[in-house]
């Protein structure tokens, strides 16, 4: 494997290690990581002298900011037809993490965003190191947060998970642990130790736990009581609404920040967030399919992804411009079913 590979497969001892070899972009995504990931994840799964199976991010920027969106944009404009391709080799991968049979213990250092958060939070062992930096920025970019957002994110504490998926929130290590969303915390400079004490084919969770070291205080345990307050409304309008009620600095901030995300996008996500807590893991992935299949086919990707990455102009020209326009039956038409949910996973 040259030192120019997007991904990198390794065999140490019991330990089968997957760098993310794309530093230069955050380590995002890329249609051909995520199949030639799927396909070595099945060989090590089969093979009985591996033991444990681990992910990292190249360099000391992410560990993966997300899927590579430019591509996205590209091949969706120019009328390609691979960009439905990319979503289902992804989840199909964000599938067989779910379910894998052997211990997988991500290594969450630095930046984990949405495509990188479906190659590490579905895993057995969640580890945050001193870069952590978790978000689910797509509602900025008029996507939905996918990659299994509609299962894991409605399980968090209270309305922690329609509060990260709608604003976008950032989370810090200390936070991550509080949310859920990571099980230990290790300091970086200790994760080659931790890799080499998995490569000897020790229980996972014995070696993990042996690893963890104190986050210090979490800042948003301090937020919950607010955000279970303010974000159980049914509508966006009333999370909005009450968001502007109290005069706080807080609740101020976070209702401007969801002020500036696609009205579309805020709608569809708080939907797809109730919806999920009642689906299984696969019915989760067969609704995002559905959902990204008709974001696709429409405009606010596509000026999300220019206003933020092609222009950076950060002025992003939402259609509806305003969430009182944004129809139920728009919405609804989102949630369709297919004539096939070809995402499907047959492992």
């Amino acid at each position: 494997m040259t030192a120019e590979a997007e991904i990198l497969f390794e065999e140490d001892g019991a330990l089968g290690l997957i760098t993310l070899n794309r530093p230069e972009a955050l380590n995002a995504l890329t249609q051909d990581m995520c199949v030639r990931m799927t396909e070595q994840l099945v060989e090590w799964a089969r093979g009985a002298h591996i033991r444990n199976v681990a992910i990292r991010g190249a360099g000391t920027k992410a560990f993966c900011a997300g899927g590579d969106i430019r591509t996205l944009y590209d091949a969706g404009l120019a009328g390609a037809g691979d960009v439905m391709d990319f979503y289902r080799h992804e989840y199909r991968l964000n599938t067989l993490i779910k379910e894998y049979p052997k211990p997988y213990i991500a290594l969450i250092d630095g930046i984990v965003m949405g495509g990188g958060v479906g190659v590490s939070v579905h895993g057995s062992h969640r580890i945050a190191g001193d870069r952590t930096l978790f978000a689910m920025p797509e509602t900025g970019i008029g996507l939905i947060p996918d990659v299994g957002g509609t299962y894991f994110l409605p399980r968090l504490s209270g309305e922690l998970g329609v509060y990260l998926g709608l604003t976008g929130a950032r989370l810090k290590a200390a936070d991550c642990l509080y949310a859920g969303i990571a099980d230990c915390f290790t300091p970086s400079t200790s994760h080659d130790d931790l890799l080499r004490a998995l490569s000897a084919g020790g229980d996972a969770d014995r070696i993990c736990a042996s690893f963890a070291k104190d986050p210090g205080p979490a800042l948003l345990s301090a937020a919950q009581e607010k955000i279970d307050e303010f974000f159980a409304g049914s509508t966006v309008e009333e999370i909005l609404k009450s968001l502007t009620a109290p005069n706080d600095p807080w609740s101020q901030e976070t209702a401007k920040t969801l002020r500036a995300k696609s009205p579309t996008s805020l709608k569809i996500t708080l939907r797809q967030l109730r919806e999920g807590a009642a689906l299984s893991f696969r019915a989760c992935m067969a609704l995002e399919y559905r959902i990204i299949s008709r974001i696709m086919m429409g405009h606010e990707f596509f000026e999300g992804v220019r206003a933020t990455v092609i222009d950076k102009d950060n002025a992003p020209l939402w259609k509806p411009a305003r969430l009182e326009d944004v129809s139920p039956e728009s919405v609804d038409a989102y949630f369709a079913p297919l004539e096939s949910d070809e995402w499907k996973y047959d492992g």
